[in-house]
C-alpha cells in the first residue's frame, strides 16, 4: 500500500477519496481495479447496500497531497484514521511513535490545470448544512468536506453555471505533531512531590532518559512533551531531581579494552535549558557510575562507582566534599535518611536574630520596638529560607558485598562514620534500599525483602520468590507507607505498615512486556517504563489509570460538551438548537431559566465561550434555518446518528416542500428529485439506496461502466454482465457474455444465456415458462440466477419479494431502486422498514431513514416519540410544520408542546 520513498499518496487517497463516502461522486475520477475486496462494505452495512454489489476496488486520481514523509526500515506508517464527522482531518501514526494531525484546506480561485489531464474541476458548494445559501448568509467553508467541495457530476450531466460556483484547490496542512519516545531502554524519574509549599508553582514533570542520550520531560497533567533536551552522547542510566526545575542525569559510554568508560554527569536547568558537567573535567577513563543519590534536602550528592570508592558532593556549591579512600567497602545499595536537623537549626538561628534585633532597638519606644522586631524577624526568616549558609545534618546508609550496613553522617564539610550493623544471615547480597520515616526496607538478589522498624527496633524478612529485587521506592505523601518493588519479571506494591502485598504484576500472567524502570507519579499512581517502548501510568492495583479531561492543564479552551454532566450537555445542545423565547439567538446562558447550580452554569458558559468567533457568528445568524442549525449542532457535538438523520431529513423535507410549491406529484418528486443537480436536486450519493431512484440508477450505470474499463479476468466480466442484466442493459450484457473464450468451462452456459436474453419475448407462454424456471431455481438454492430470469421478463417486483423472503433485504432494496417504478419501489422499501423495526432486527434508526426517503414524515415523528428521542422529535415536527409538509392540527400541536416541555430549557424568568 505504501511506497518506499513517501506515504503521502496513501494519506491523500484515504482522506480525500474514500470509496464509500460522498467523495466518490465529488472527485469524478474513479477507476476500477480487479479485486474481490469490497471497499464500501463499512458504509454498506450502515445504509443497507449489499456488499456484493460493490465488489470492486476503486482507485482514485490524486487531487492533493501532503508533505512527503521519509519512509525507512524502522519508520513505517501504522494506522490512519479520518474524522467521521468532518471528513476533512486525519491522524497518522508512525512506527517511531509520532502522531501527525493533518487538515484539508480549500482555496477558491482559478486552479492551473494540466492540458493533458482529464480530471474534472472541483467546485465550492452553493449550499450550507443541507440548504441553499441565502444572499447574506454566513458560512464556514471548512466545517466539513461537503462544505468545501460540492458534488461533481456523473456522466451525461451538464456542468454548473460558472457564476454560482467557484473552482476549489485542496491543500493539506500539518496542524499537530505529537512526538513519541525513541527506542528503549529508558530511565525515568518523577519530580519532587506536591506539597503545601510548592502548590502554587508545582508541575507534575516526568524526566525520561533515553538510549540516544536525550532527556524528555513530560507534563503528566497535560500528557504533552514539556522539554526535549539533548544532554548526553550515550545512553542515560539514571536521573535525580535536585529541585522542581533542575535535575542531574548520568550516562556511561561503552567500556574500552581496559574496562574504563567515559562518565557524563550533567546538571540541567529546565527554565533556561542550561546544561553543564557537574564533575567538571572528571569522568574520562574511569570506572562506570553505578548510581547517584541526592539527599532529602537536596544538599548533598553521592556518586557510586562500580569498582571505585564513592564520591560525596555539595550540590549547592558544586564542590567535592569527600572522595573515599581506596580501602572503602564496595557499595551495593545506598539510601539517604529522611531525618535531618534543619528545623532545630532554623529555630536557633531565628532566636539569635531575634536577640540581636531586640538589643539593637533597646532605646526605642515599646510599640516601635515590637513592630521593628517583628519586621526584622520576618525579614530574617525569609532570608534564612533562601540562604544556603545553613548546612543541615543528613545521614545515609549503604551496604557492602557482605550485607553489612554502614551509617554515615554529613554536616557541611564534615563526614563522620556511624554505627555498623552486621549482615542478616537470611539475606543475600543487598541490591537496593528504601527509607521513609521509621521504616527501612532492604531487597536482595534472591528476592527477599527485609522490613526494619527503627522505632521499635524490629525487623521482619519476607521471601517473595520473585528473584532479584531491582528497585524499591516509597510512595510520596506524609504517612503513606506504600512501597513499589521492581523485579526481573514484574512489579509489586507492598503496604509496609501491615507488611503485606497490595497488588502484583508479572510478565506472562498479566502483561507481555518487561519493566525497565519504576517510580511513583502521585501518592496512589505508579509510572512504569517497559521494553515495548511505552511509559505507562497505572493505578496502585496495576490497572490502567485514567485522568479526567476537565482536570487537565490545557493550554487552550477545548470545545467538548461531553465534559459536562449529561443533563448540562443536553441543556447546552437544546440552547444552541432552539430559543423560542427570543427572536434572536444569544450565546449567554444566564438568560435561560435553568434550575441548576451556578457552577454548572459556569461550565456551560465556558463551553459556549470556547467556540470560535466564526462559529458564534454563524449560530447567531438570523438567516440560519432550523434544518441548517440541526445539522450544524450535530456536527459540533460529533453525533453521527444525529448528523445522518438530519442530512436525510433536511433533503427530503425541502424536496417535498419544493414539490408542493411547484405542484409536482409526490411520486415524481421521489422518482426524479426536484431542481437541478449540484444545487438541491439529489441527496448525496453516500446515502446509497436512500437517494432518488433516477439518480441512483444513473450512478449504478456509471459505476458498472467504470468497472468495465479495467476488466482483467472472467470473474470480473461475469460480475459486470450480471449487474447489467439486473439494470436492464441487456444489449451490453449480451456482448460481455459472448466474450467468454471457448476454452472456458462456462463458455456453453454463457452462450446459451446470451441466446436466451436476445430471444426473450413478451408472449404469455414464454413468460410463464421462464417464471416457472426462475421459481424452481430459487426454490433449489439458485437465488441470484432466478432473480436474473425474473428481471429479464420485467418481473422485478416478484424478484424483490423473493429476495425479501430469503432474507436478502439489502439486495431487494437495491433492485427496487434501479428497476421498479415509484409505487412498487415504495412497497418494497416499506416492507424493509417494517422488517428493520421488528424485534429480531431492532434497527429502528435505519428504518427511520428509509421512511424519510419515502416521505412518511408522520410515521417518523411517531417513531421518534416512541423511541424517546424527544429532542429530535420536537425539532423534526417543528421543521415539518415550517416546511409545510405536515399540517398544524390539534394532535401535532399537543405532541409538539409535550416534546418541547420534555426537551429544552425555558426562557428568561419574568
Amino acid at each position: 500500500m505504501f511506497g518506499e520513498s513517501s506515504i503521502n499518496t496513501a494519506v491523500i487517497q484515504s482522506a480525500v477519496c474514500r470509496p464509500s463516502s460522498r467523495s466518490q461522486l465529488r472527485q469524478g475520477c474513479g477507476r476500477v481495479k480487479p479485486s474481490t475486496q469490497a471497499p464500501s462494505a463499512s458504509l454498506s452495512c450502515i445504509i443497507g447496500v449489499d456488499p456484493e454489489q460493490s465488489s470492486q476496488e476503486l482507485v482514485y486520481d490524486l487531487r492533493s497531497q501532503c508533505d512527503a514523509i521519509r519512509v525507512t526500515k524502522t519508520v513505517r506508517p501504522y494506522r490512519l484514521v479520518i474524522c467521521p464527522v468532518s471528513e476533512n482531518s486525519a491522524g497518522l501514526t508512525v512506527s517511531d511513535g509520532r502522531v501527525m494531525l493533518w487538515e484539508l484546506k480549500a482555496h477558491t480561485g482559478r486552479v492551473p490545470t494540466n492540458p493533458g489531464s482529464s480530471l474534472s474541476p472541483l467546485y465550492s458548494p452553493v449550499s450550507f448544512c443541507g440548504a441553499p445559501l441565502a444572499n447574506n448568509q454566513k458560512r464556514i467553508q471548512e466545517l466539513s468536506l461537503n462544505t468545501m467541495i460540492s458534488q461533481t457530476l456523473i456522466a451525461g450531466e451538464a456542468p454548473p453555471p460558472s457564476s454560482s460556483q467557484q473552482e476549489v484547490q485542496l491543500k493539506f496542512l500539518l496542524t499537530g505533531l505529537l512526538s513519541g519516545l525513541p527506542l528503549p531502554p529508558f530511565a525515568i524519574r518523577m519530580c519532587p512531590p506536591l506539597t503545601t509549599k510548592n502548590i502554587n508553582h508545582y508541575q507534575p514533570l516526568l524526566a525520561v532518559g533515553t538510549s540516544n542520550g536525550s532527556v524528555l520531560v513530560y507534563n503528566l497533567t497535560s500528557g504533552l512533551l514539556h522539554k526535549e533536551l539533548s544532554v548526553h552522547s550515550c545512553e542515560v542510566r539514571g536521573i535525580e531531581w535536585v529541585s522542581l526545575t533542575s535535575f542531574l542525569s548520568f550516562a556511561t559510554s561503552t567500556p574500552n579494552n581496559m574496562g574504563m568508560v567515559r562518565n557524563e554527569l550533567q546538571h540541567v536547568d529546565l527554565p533556561t535549558g542550561r546544561c553543564f558537567a557537574f564533575r567538571g573535567e572528571r569522568g574520562t577513563d574511569e570506572q562506570a557510575i553505578e548510581m547517584i543519590k541526592v539527599s532529602h534536602l537536596k544538599q548533598y550528592l553521592v556518586v557510586v562507582f562500580r569498582d571505585k570508592p564513592l564520591e560525596l558532593w555539595d550540590i549547592r556549591t558544586g564542590t567535592l566534599l569527600r572522595e573515599m579512600a581506596k580501602n572503602f567497602p564496595t557499595v551495593t545499595a545506598l539510601e539517604w535518611s529522611p531525618s535531618h536537623n534543619l528545623k532545630s537549626l532554623k529555630k536557633k538561628q531565628m532566636a539569635a536574630r531575634e536577640a540581636m534585633a531586640r538589643q539593637t532597638v533597646s532605646d526605642a519606644e515599646p510599640s516601635t520596638v515590637e513592630s521593628s522586631v517583628i519586621s526584622m524577624m520576618q525579614d530574617a526568616e525569609s532570608k534564612s529560607e533562601t540562604s544556603q549558609a545553613i548546612s543541615a545534618r543528613e545521614h545515609f546508609v549503604f551496604t557492602d558485598t557482605d550485607g553489612q550496613v554502614y551509617h554515615i553522617t554529613v554536616e557541611g564539610n564534615a563526614v563522620k562514620d556511624g554505627a555498623r550493623i552486621p549482615p542478616d544471615g537470611s539475606m543475600g547480597s543487598i541490591a537496593c534500599i528504601a527509607w521513609k520515616g521509621d521504616t527501612l526496607v532492604l531487597g536482595d538478589v534472591d528476592g527477599n525483602l527485609n522490613f526494619w522498624d527503627l522505632k521499635a527496633r524490629l525487623s521482619r524478612g519476607i521471601p517473595t520468590h520473585r528473584g532479584w529485587v531491582k528497585k524499591i521506592r516509597f510512595a510520596p505523601g506524609k504517612g503513606n507507607q506504600k512501597l513499589l518493588v521492581m523485579y526481573t519479571d514484574g512489579v509489586e506494591v507492598w503496604d509496609t505498615k501491615e507488611v503485606q502485598m497490595v497488588s502484583s504484576m508479572r510478565i506472562g500472567r498479566n502483561v507481555n512486556y518487561r519493566v525497565l524502570d519504576i517510580d511513583w507519579c502521585t501518592s496512589d499512581k505508579v509510572v512504569l517504563a517497559s521494553d515495548d517502548g511505552c511509559i505507562r501510568v497505572l493505578e496502585m492495583a496495576m490497572k490502567s489509570a485514567s485522568y479526567r479531561m476537565d482536570e487537565q492543564d490545557l493550554t487552550d479552551p477545548v470545545w467538548c460538551p461531553y465534559l459536562l454532566l449529561p443533563r448540562a450537555s443536553f441543556t447546552l445542545k437544546a440552547f444552541l438548537l432552539l430559543q423560542p423565547w427570543s427572536g434572536t439567538f444569544t450565546m449567554d446562558i444566564s438568560q435561560v431559566d435553568y434550575n441548576e447550580k451556578d457552577e454548572i452554569k459556569g461550565l456551560i458558559q465556558e463551553q459556549l465561550n470556547s467556540l470560535s468567533n466564526d462559529m458564534k457568528s454563524v449560530l447567531q445568524d438570523p438567516e440560519l434555518s432550523l434544518l441548517q442549525r440541526c445539522l450544524l449542532v450535530s456536527r459540533l457535538f460529533g453525533d453521527e446518528s444525529d448528523l445522518q438523520f438530519w442530512s436525510v431529513a433536511s433533503h427530503y423535507l425541502q424536496s417535498f416542500a419544493q414539490a408542493r410549491l411547484l405542484s409536482v406529484p409526490t411520486a415524481e418528486a421521489l422518482q426524479h428529485g426536484v431542481g437541478q443537480p449540484g444545487c438541491h436536486g439529489y441527496l448525496d450519493i453516500c446515502h446509497d439506496t436512500l437517494c432518488e431512484s433516477s439518480y441512483f440508477q444513473k450512478f449504478q450505470l456509471d459505476r458498472v461502466h467504470l468497472q468495465e474499463v479495467k476488466r482483467s479476468s472472467y470473474e470480473h466480466t461475469k460480475k459486470c454482465a450480471d449487474q447489467l442484466l439486473l439494470l436492464g442493459q441487456t444489449d451490453r450484457a449480451v456482448q460481455l457474455l459472448l466474450e467468454t473464450s471457448a476454452d472456458n468451462s462456462s463458455y456453453y452456459c454463457d452462450s446459451l444465456k446470451a441466446c436466451l436474453v436476445t430471444t426473450i419475448t413478451s408472449s404469455g407462454p414464454s413468460q410463464s415458462t421462464i417464471k416457472l424456471v426462475a421459481t424452481n431455481m430459487i426454490a433449489n438454492g439458485k437465488l441470484a440466477e432466478g432473480v436474473q430470469l425474473l428481471c429479464l421478463i420485467d418481473k422485478a417486483a416478484d424478484a424483490c419479494r423473493y429476495l425479501q423472503t430469503y432474507g436478502e433485504w439489502n439486495r431487494a432494496a437495491w433492485l427496487a431502486k434501479v428497476r421498479l417504478n415509484q409505487a412498487e419501489s415504495s412497497d418494497v422499501l416499506k416492507r424493509w422498514a417494517e422488517h428493520l423495526c421488528s424485534q429480531q432486527v431492532n434497527q429502528k434508526s435505519k428504518a427511520m431513514l428509509v421512511l424519510l426517503s419515502l416521505g412518511c414524515f408522520h410515521k417518523v415523528g411517531e417513531m421518534l416519540h416512541s423511541m424517546r428521542y424527544f429532542d429530535r422529535a420536537a425539532l423534526f415536527i417543528e421543521a415539518c410544520l415550517k416546511c409545510g409538509v405536515m399540517e398544524a392540527n390539534d394532535s401535532t400541536n399537543i405532541l409538539l408542546s409535550v416534546l418541547l416541555t420534555a426537551v429544552g430549557p425555558r426562557g428568561p424568568s419574568t
